[in-house]
């Protein structure tokens, strides 16, 4: 099985940056896709990103591109998530998943609070 721990969340003004890590544990890491969702309060669970097993290919919700960058370190068993430029509409639990393929997410982290001020 996989196991997934974000870190890096907290508050940050408007326009500041974070950077977000997922580590994880399990042998089947390097063969999966990995992507970054969110859950802000009355909206539903949107995807943020999410990147394939060679770092190659990478895919973002309209709302982040060119704000956001998401990478990967298959050595570390690391996804990070940097946010630059942050608005306060990107305040939410952020998520990292991982799974097989991108419509099929297995793993789920337990999640890190973002919030930004105005």
């Amino acid at each position: 099985q996989v196991q997934l721990v974000e870190s890096g969340g907290g508050l940050v003004q408007a326009v500041g940056s974070l950077r977000l890590s997922c580590a994880a544990s399990g042998r089947s890491f390097r063969s999966y896709v990995m992507g970054w969702f969110r859950l802000a309060p009355g909206k539903e669970r949107e995807f943020v990103a999410r990147i394939d097993w060679s770092s190659r290919g990478t895919y973002y919700t309209d709302s982040v591109k060119g704000r956001f960058t998401v990478s990967r370190d298959n050595a570390k068993n690391t996804m990070y998530l940097q946010m630059n430029s942050l608005k306060p509409e990107d305040t939410a639990v952020y998520y990292c998943a991982a799974g097989p393929s991108p419509v099929s997410y297995n793993y789920w982290g337990q999640g890190t609070q973002v919030t930004v001020s105005s």
